[in-house]
């Protein structure tokens, strides 16, 4: 049984949601929240008790109803952005941090935040904007730079990208995201050297990621190296074997390897996944050949 005091309900819940004792949280949280369904604080940390334990739908509806009973708090507004993100409804997760943003202007997080809703909504320009002032509030902000190099790179500022994900990369330098991405943009700005060092850490961090594989047989086919390359692409296709531009990077490499019926199998085995390759678009896109 909970104590009948408020406050000192309000202080277990905190308690022992700070010390991830989720399941005591929940049960202290449940009876308090009966006891007192007018307070905004209780509905606010079991919303997150229950963020935490992965159960989005309940922790979404009392959030949203500790928001409804006291909205001036921007905290409130974060979470709820918080639990919206991480169901990608970014369009809803933009309006609340709106909402953050005017109650507290020097909230770095939530601008970051807000930038990628803008930016996942298509809407750039103001994600730039957002991204630059979450980094004049908090020039080391994690991932600060790497937002805002995205956002360059997908306007199509190389450079602007470059030196961002440079920055990041000198916060976090062992971050396999960045190096693919600065990777990659060295790839498209030409610096093959570069771009073939970059995106051969990233691959070796981050083994999983097919993209990595992929940018680095072609960084390595057109530095020279195609054995080099064959040995990324075939990586790459055995990551995604339905993507059909390592197909036509392979059957190149394999080209100036000499092995012309494997490179011809490779270049039908691109025709046909081609064919059947839906349009795609969009900032989700991935390479191309």
């Amino acid at each position: 049984m909970s104590p009948d005091n408020l406050e000192v309900n309000r202080g277990l819940l905190l308690s022992y949601l700070q010390m991830k004792r989720l399941d005591d949280a929940e049960n202290i949280g449940q009876a308090a929240v009966e006891r007192w369904p007018q307070d905004a604080q209780l509905q606010h940390w079991l919303g997150l008790v229950y963020f935490k334990k992965g159960q989005n739908p309940k922790a979404l509806e009392l959030l949203q109803r500790s928001e409804n009973l006291d909205g001036s708090r921007y905290g409130i507004h974060l979470d709820v952005a918080l639990v919206l993100l991480s169901g990608d409804q970014y369009s809803a997760a933009g309006e609340e941090l709106e909402r953050t943003v005017k109650l507290d202007p020097e909230a770095a997080l939530a601008h970051v935040l807000l930038g990628r809703c803008y930016q996942n909504t298509n809407r750039t320009v103001p994600a730039i904007e957002q991204f630059k002032m979450a980094l004049r509030l908090e020039p080391n902000i994690p991932l600060g730079h790497y937002h805002l190099g995205f956002a360059y790179a997908s306007v199509g500022r190389k450079h602007g990208a470059i030196a961002q994900y440079e920055k990041e990369l000198a916060q976090t330098p062992d971050n396999p995201s960045v190096l693919y991405q600065l990777g990659h943009c060295l790839l498209e700005a030409g610096d093959l050297q570069a771009a073939v060092s970059h995106l051969k850490r990233a691959a070796g961090l981050d083994p999983s990621n097919s993209d990595a594989a992929y940018d680095l047989g072609k960084a390595l086919l057109l530095e020279g190296d195609a054995e080099g390359a064959i040995f990324a692409l075939r990586h790459a296709l055995a990551l995604k074997p339905s993507d059909p531009s390592p197909h036509y990077q392979l059957a190149r490499a394999l080209q100036r390897t000499g092995r012309e019926a494997e490179a011809q199998q490779e270049f039908q085995n691109f025709s046909a996944l081609k064919k059947n390759q839906p349009v795609q678009g969009g900032m989700a896109a991935g390479p191309t050949q």
